[in-house]
Formats: C-alpha cells, sequence, structure tokens
C-alpha cells in the first residue's frame, strides 16, 4: 500500500535512442517507488546502465557524482542483467551517499534496450509495441535507423518504410 500521495519531481537522462516504452515506464516504476518509501524533492532517475556509467573513467566528473547524490539523490530503476547494489559498492561516492541512492525495482523484468531498438530498425524488423506509435512515426519520417543511414537519418531506398 502506498504512503500519502506526495509530489515527485524527476530529472532522467540517458540517452533514450530511440525512446522506448520501457524508458517511459521508468518514470512510473520510480514515483511508485517513492511513494512508498521516500519523502522526494528533486531526484536524478535512471536505469541501471547509467549508475553503471558512473564507473566508466572519464564519462561522469566524480564531483557532478557527487553532487547529484549528495545535493538531490537518485532512484535508478534495475534491469535484466545489471548490479545496480553492485555498482553502488563498487564507488566509494555512492557507498558514501547510499541514503539518498534509491533502487527501484521494475516488476516486469526486460531485456529490451534501445541498442536492440537500433539494430531491429537497421534490419527492418518490426517495433510495434515496444515503442510508442508516434515514436515510431517519427522514425519513418525522418528515415532513421535504416541500413545505410546515419544517425542524422539518412537512408537507403531499400529500407524506407520497415520500422514498424
Amino acid at each position: 500500500m502506498m504512503k500519502s500521495r506526495i509530489p515527485v519531481v524527476l530529472l532522467a537522462c540517458g540517452s533514450f535512442n530511440p525512446i522506448t516504452n520501457m524508458h517511459l515506464r521508468l518514470f512510473e516504476v520510480a514515483r511508485d517507488h517513492l511513494h512508498q518509501t521516500a519523502v522526494p524533492e528533486l531526484k536524478l532517475l535512471c536505469g541501471a546502465g547509467v549508475l553503471k556509467s558512473f564507473r566508466t573513467p572519464n564519462l561522469w566528473k566524480e564531483a557532478h557524482i557527487q553532487e547529484i547524490v549528495e545535493e538531490f539523490g537518485m532512484v535508478c530503476v534495475g534491469r535484466a542483467g545489471h548490479d545496480p547494489k553492485g555498482y553502488v559498492w563498487e564507488s566509494p561516492v555512492l557507498q558514501r551517499h547510499q541514503h539518498n541512492v534509491h533502487l527501484a525495482k521494475e516488476p516486469v523484468q526486460n531485456e529490451i534496450s534501445a541498442t536492440y531498438i537500433r539494430r531491429a530498425l537497421g534490419q527492418g524488423q518490426s517495433v510495434k509495441y515496444l515503442l510508442p506509435d508516434a515514436v515510431i512515426a517519427y522514425i519513418k519520417e525522418h528515415k532513421l535507423y535504416t541500413n545505410g543511414s546515419s544517425r542524422e537519418g539518412k537512408s537507403t531506398q531499400s529500407n524506407e518504410g520497415k520500422t514498424s
């Protein structure tokens, strides 16, 4: 049962490239988790992949990680194949501020990633029900993620229209 519903402000980061239904689901899972466990103000919302990226040398400045977890806190939604608790324990900064790092579990486990979506689109496979319809329409309109296309959306003629 949820505690009283309190205002929640979540700031998300990640590539969202392309945005999937599971990216959108992060917000729902995090909100539910915070309503059950915390009194939120403003938190960084991320998936386990972003939390793991804190370990990548020269990707994040340690001072920025410190500021995020010390001043605001974060909510990390787990994902199959990741160990968010392990990522916290491997980082002295995250370990020191673990009281401000909320690990939320996604009740519907998935292995869908934006990388998988881009690969499927590049091979002309359907991504229906994996992405919001508006995102699929945008991808088609701008000819994104097709074989021979660049990130700017250039496409080969043979793959046009095969994104859903």
